[in-house]
């Protein structure tokens, strides 16, 4: 068990201060290193005077800068906001509206100009790191403390702010590294894949850090390109890899994807996204002796509230793997609409309680309101997902109870996708709807699109529209929120109370 993340990685600092804590494509960087940058840093911060406790948006991919960043952030008494370089301009700006950070560090290039905030670009931050400052932790990040601020997508287009504190992550980080469940191993040798900005980023930096093992960054462009991909992820030592199931399910295309070829690889940890029994047995028979563990959890709960080790039981009983065990000190529940307890075997939303329960989101009372509550004396959230409880304490997944759905690891809400959709020009109304495999995961997302009068007679084609619609989106939607599929109709179907009928839709789509 860890009392205090900063500390813990200074620690391996003394202790190992030659061992490598991040790989880069071969380049690597020490806890020695890590330590000293961090501190020139956070000296640095400190020289700025800025107001206590305010957060510091960071700005990149894979870099190692971007994790001596975030250590030296949270030295300064200072969370951190992890965003995406891929991210499209309006969420960057959405961001910065919200968040009102109080000095942006950019390690990739950011597209912003900004007249009242400080902007320290990667050039500045080497040259921070070069001055080898020392520093001692006077004021750093501690107990209720925002940690970090991870933004999710909002239902009318505003990405929300979820903040995690220190005792948040340590309520995770000690459940991952003290469970059975996971199996750590001792100075774990993890895959580092997932962008920062997706808190499933946690379930590999956090752990590692705590045990004084290695990160092995796979920066995007990497996985842009399967040929490096592949060729890359077989010349890594890792023994742990954690992703998406789709992001395994990619790797899986190339035969070099076993455990012949990475005999190392032991352990899988899955979250972000429901893994489905066919990815788990092709899993299995690739790395016949690999732990593969399924997780579950909201980002308002820290990275994941429940996990289970997949057994060959498991793949041969359910339909649908479980979604695991709940975390000892997160009780979960599975509530009617009525907000009561209802038996074990019977659907419900499933709400998580406990220290690992934000405390809602940045500057945003409204919504913080709506989705965090207290449920038996402890701080709670509604997950807005649907399950069942088993005798045995095992969760079952049902899927969403709103229009909330998760596609390639992302969690996009529809609303968002169709609000995006409408800034098109040539669009009147529109609505997203996911349609799903057999396996009951989000295959591809549609998009039902009534266009505006006179926008028909400008284009030869359907397709020539969904070129005109994506090239107006193209800097304001995220790729992965883009539906794959467009459908033009002269009107949508209606509810009762005027408003479109997704559900009806929806229906349409996945019939079978």
């Amino acid at each position: 068990m860890i009392r205090d993340m900063i500390e813990t990685i200074d620690g391996f600092a003394l202790k190992q201060p030659d061992f490598p804590v991040y790989d880069i494509l071969g380049k690597t960087y020490s806890y020695a290193q890590l330590k000293s940058d961090s501190d020139s840093l956070a000296s640095y911060i400190d020289s700025l005077a800025l107001a206590a406790k305010s957060p510091i948006l960071v700005f990149g991919g894979q870099e190692y800068e971007m994790l001596a960043t975030f250590v030296g952030a949270t030295k300064s008494g200072h969370a951190y906001i992890p965003v995406d370089q891929h991210s499209a301009l309006d969420r960057i700006e959405a961001i910065v509206a919200i968040a009102q950070p109080s000095l942006v560090i950019s390690v990739g290039d950011f597209p912003l100009e900004l007249s009242d905030v400080e902007v320290i670009d990667l050039a500045q931050l080497h040259s921070i790191f070069e001055k080898k400052s020392s520093y001692s932790l006077t004021h750093p990040v501690k107990g209720d403390d925002n940690y970090y601020i991870i933004f999710t997508s909002g239902t009318t287009g505003q990405p929300k702010g979820v903040q995690i504190s220190h005792d948040n992550l340590l309520s995770f980080t000690n459940w991952m590294i003290g469970q059975e469940t996971f199996s750590v191993p001792e100075r774990p040798q993890m895959l580092a894949q997932p962008p920062y900005s997706f808190d499933l980023s946690v379930m590999y930096w956090a752990p590692t850090l705590a045990m004084g093992g290695t990160l092995y960054a796979l920066p995007k462009e990497i996985i842009g390109d399967f040929k490096k991909l592949f060729t890359t992820i077989a010349s890594l030592p890792i023994q742990v890899w954690t992703s998406t199931p789709s992001f395994a399910d990619m790797a899986l295309l190339s035969d070099t994807f076993s455990e012949e070829h990475l005999p190392k690889l032991t352990h899988f940890y899955f979250d972000g996204e429901e893994l489905t029994v066919k990815t788990a047995k092709k899993l299995r028979q690739r790395f016949p002796h690999a732990r593969i563990v399924n997780a579950y959890g909201p980002t308002e709960a820290t990275v994941a509230l429940s996990a289970v080790a997949i057994t060959d039981d498991m793949l041969e009983k359910y339909k649908r793997l479980p979604i695991g065990y709940p975390k000892p000190d997160s009780p979960t529940f599975i509530v009617d609409d009525e907000g009561e307890v209802v038996a074990n075997g019977q659907q419900g939303e499933i709400i998580v309680t406990g220290p690992a329960v934000s405390k809602g989101y940045l500057n945003n009372p409204e919504k913080t309101a709506e989705a965090f509550f207290t449920f038996k004396g402890q701080p709670a959230y509604h997950t807005g997902d649907l399950g069942q409880m088993t005798d045995e304490g095992l969760l079952l997944y049902g899927g969403r109870k709103d229009f909330q759905i998760k596609f390639n690891g992302y969690r996009i809400e529809l609303e968002d996708v169709a609000q995006n959709l409408l800034k098109s020009r040539y669009v009147e109304s529109a609505v997203a709807v996911p349609r799903y495999n057999k396996d009951h995961k989000v295959q591809n997302l549609l998009a039902y699109i009534v266009l505006k009068a006179g926008v028909r007679e400008q284009f030869e084609r359907d397709l020539d529209v969904t070129k005109a619609i994506k090239e107006d989106l193209k800097e304001i939607m995220m790729d992965y929120m883009m539906p794959s599929k467009f459908l033009y109709k002269d009107e949508l179907p209606m509810t009762p109370n005027g408003k479109i009928d997704i559900k009806r839709l929806i229906s349409e789509v996945n019939r079978s």
